[in-house]
């Protein structure tokens, strides 16, 4: 008799243990103290106190010794003050991939981005139609050649087919795509009681980590905006801190356009996460500040940059993370003007606004 057999549930062990509960919680300090190893473990200390997050058995400084047994971390020279390894600095990457974007599968068939075009690539669609010259013989739907001769040539025993009767399973056009994502570390993305330069982070982290796993041929960059512009590599990203910086958006589109040119891709896009106040302007070596409001000097130059990139079909995607109806009304204006698009979102639901825009922008028609 068939039926169903159950066995007593075991859970994983593994991530059970002591040292799994309390790394995952190292991990998130690690990006809220921009990697300061020190603090995070201080802080852990005061979490045991008071919400018993260790017994007995396994004590905080035992997490520790099994922290550098396992090559998480590691003492600076000369001072021996305790640093993450890159082992560390790649586990949370995948943490924050895990946490924000969910347990993805990685793809069968990785490093193709899709675009509205058709033609020669290495991807059926599910579209059938009419045989065109230049057409590859794979390409052939025999179910659906053959009929059309039956219907047009006759259902005799030597069936004919010419040419007008065949059908081919239409090709999708797979091209790399190339990604800047821009993260505001002015003054303001901590003001107000509010972290938003951690949840910011964990973005970065998770979006290099799904073009890095899923695909491979495409290109990310990432850069961050204050007074001034400049470009990070991916290992700096957890150890990222807001300064007393004002917003010069101007600056960052500025350097992210220009890392697009150097691109050779077709697909480009620019990723924005800022609490959408531009107040900051460089001219020569003077810098032009107005911290009070939407200045309409600095407002007309980042509109103007907006429309230079739409004008090189560099679509830009605002992740506003503020509530201001007056910000809300200028990330509109820059979003019409340069054809992007724009989120207003908290900070909860800020990786999955990221990830279905990423997604979204993969099948984009370039021109």
């Amino acid at each position: 008799m068939l039926g169903f057999q159950f066995s007593d549930f075991k859970p994983d062990e593994k991530k059970n243990t002591g040292f799994e509960k309390l790394l995952d919680i190292f991990q998130q300090l690690l990006l809220i103290f921009s990697g300061n190893v020190s603090e995070a473990l201080a802080y852990m200390n005061d979490l045991d106190r008071q919400y018993k997050l260790t017994d007995d058995k396994y004590g905080i400084a035992d997490f520790i010794d099994e922290l550098k047994e396992k090559g998480y971390l590691t003492e600076a020279e000369g001072d021996g003050e305790m640093i993450m390894t890159p082992k560390s600095e790649q586990s949370i990457r995948k943490r924050s991939l895990e946490e924000i974007f969910g347990k993805l599968k990685r793809a069968k068939s990785t490093g193709n981005h899709r675009t509205a075009y058709t033609g020669s690539s290495d991807e059926n669609s599910s579209d059938i139609r009419s045989f065109q010259f230049g057409d590859s013989l794979d390409q052939i739907a025999m179910t659906e050649s053959i009929r059309n001769a039956q219907i047009n040539n006759g259902m005799g025993d030597d069936l004919v087919i010419y040419e007008k009767d065949l059908e081919v399973t239409d090709r999708e056009s797979n091209i790399q795509t190339s990604t800047v994502l821009m993260i505001d570390i002015s003054h303001s993305m901590i003001l107000y009681g509010e972290d938003r330069i951690t949840p910011a982070k964990k973005v970065a982290l998770a979006m290099a980590e799904i073009i890095r796993t899923r695909y491979p041929k495409d290109t990310l960059d990432i850069i961050v905006f204050g007074n001034d512009a400049w470009q990070i590599s991916l290992k700096d990203i957890p150890y990222l801190e807001v300064g007393p910086y004002h917003t010069n958006t101007v600056a960052g589109l500025e350097l992210a356009m220009d890392l697009l040119r150097r691109r050779k891709t077709k697909n480009k896009q620019i990723f924005m996460i800022t609490d959408g106040k531009p107040t900051c302007l460089k001219e020569g070596i003077r810098y032009y500040k107005n911290s009070f409001g939407l200045d309409r000097k600095i407002v007309n130059k980042t509109f103007n940059i907006a429309a230079q990139a739409r004008r090189l079909n560099i679509p830009i995607t605002t992740f506003m993370i503020a509530q201001d109806a007056y910000l809300k009304q200028f990330v509109h204006e820059f979003t019409e003007i340069n054809k992007g698009r724009a989120y207003y979102s908290n900070l909860d639901g800020l990786g999955g606004f990221v990830l279905e825009d990423f997604e979204r922008n993969r099948r984009r028609k370039v021109k």
